[in-house]
């Protein structure tokens, strides 16, 4: 392998085993961040060792051994063993006192999910919500600043400053590396839901690099979704966020062309969506049903991928009841996303031209003004009303703003097509 492609496989196993990999070091050192940055001195080394020696046959194991070695030198340099022991003391009482309440809070663990652990830690209130996202899909997602920025619709500088100051706030306060219970857990659900959702979505649509989609996120993203709903089986908002991600995953093997080529929801082959995971969605979106109540943002984004997943062929989707849930959707969690979405349903549902009309009604919102897909979608609704070169500059315009490689090749093939 020459060294560039050792590199990019260095980096392919780092978006991998990242976050298995802090959460395990988060567990040993109990410090967020000493466990980040012993990951990255792990990474660092593979860097320097793997172009010379060629990469080991197990990549995700050489990373935590190597981890884990620089851990324990690290605990040994700062003495924090012998502290601990002068803490304790040497009387045998009180190290087996000691040695058998760790054994308990191990057993008196429900989920014994280091991942999971690492997600209610980082989304600890002693920070902002905005804090607790970014620094869990910085460390769990192994997504960068610039990732995160996107998926938040701010400054990367912005989010690089929160998580620098999370991982500051939470070593200050001493925050444990455990599983909260009762009243604070349900405080940092929320959170942690919304730690989950952004870190499916970057696997389903990756925002930059020159893969289409990170599908090991979707699945890390779904794991965890499953893990919380079995937590929290009377949180419908839980059970809702999972039925949208089985629901979305299903779709994952048709989101690509023989290439890797992005294909759109209405050109897929719906053949190829996973039957099964649909059905698993739809049955968690009927305990949310069940469980009643006002349904939720994810409950909501849950019914209507349903819409889709019930159609067979793309032109039998109802439309109708996709706005009507949109509706209710921009009400209970407004967003100029949601906005735009809503816009193409009413694009389907009435035309382009009614379409359109609500989409122009977005060009001065500030959140979207680097948002590539508000004139990709404003592109598509121009060409099919035949105003094509408006059409064409608009999707010469979405593909200067993408960060995806294969996204971008998208745009200017459609811009391409109007010329």
């Amino acid at each position: 392998m020459s060294v560039a492609d050792i590199h990019r496989t260095i980096d392919a196993v780092w978006r991998i085993e990242a976050a298995r990999l802090i959460a395990s070091l988060a567990r040993m050192l109990r410090d967020v961040g000493l466990a980040e940055e012993l990951a990255q001195d792990a990474l660092v080394a593979a860097l320097e060792n793997w172009p010379k020696a060629g990469v080991p046959d197990n990549p995700g194991a050489w990373l935590m051994a190597t981890a884990k070695h620089r851990a324990v030198d690290r605990l040994r340099r700062e003495k924090l063993i012998v502290r601990k022991h002068e803490q304790i003391g040497h009387d045998p009482d009180v190290l087996e006192a000691a040695h058998t309440a760790d054994i308990t809070e191990m057993l008196d663990d429900d989920i014994g999910d280091d991942l999971l652990r690492l997600v209610f830690t980082a989304c600890h209130p002693v920070l902002t919500i905005e804090a607790r996202v970014a620094l869990t899909l910085r460390m769990l997602g192994g997504l960068t600043t610039g990732e995160i920025a996107r998926a938040f619709l701010v400054p990367e500088a912005t989010v690089a400053q929160r998580i620098v100051r999370a991982k500051r706030t939470l070593s200050d306060a001493n925050v444990p590396f455990e599983l909260p219970r009762g009243e604070e857990r349900a405080e940092r659900l929320p959170a942690v839901l919304g730690v989950i959702y952004l870190i499916f979505n970057e696997g389903y649509a990756a925002t930059e690099g020159e893969d289409w989609m990170r599908p090991q996120l979707c699945e890390d993203a779904l794991r965890l979704g499953r893990v919380l709903a079995g937590l929290a089986p009377e949180e419908s908002e839980v059970h809702g966020l999972v039925a949208l991600m089985e629901i979305q995953a299903s779709r994952l093997h048709a989101r690509t062309g023989p290439d890797g080529e992005p294909v759109l929801l209405l050109e897929q082959n719906r053949a190829r969506w996973d039957q099964l995971l649909i059905r698993r969605g739809l049955a968690a979106l009927a305990r949310v049903e069940r469980l009643g109540g006002v349904p939720g943002p994810y409950a909501l984004q849950a019914a209507i991928a349903a819409c889709h997943a019930r159609a067979r062929r793309a032109e039998d989707t109802d439309w109708a009841r996709i706005v009507v849930l949109y509706d209710v959707l921009a009400r209970v969690a407004p967003s100029p996303v949601v906005d735009l979405n809503r816009a193409v349903a009413i694009a389907m549902r009435s035309g382009p031209a009614a379409g359109l009309e609500e989409v122009d009604r977005l060009l001065g919102e500030p959140a979207l003004k680097d948002y590539h897909l508000l004139p990709s979608v404003r592109g598509d609704l121009l060409g099919k009303l035949d105003r094509r070169d408006e059409a064409r500059a608009e999707f010469e315009r979405a593909a200067a703003l993408a960060r995806n490689a294969r996204e971008r090749k998208l745009l200017l093939q459609r811009a391409a097509e109007l010329a």
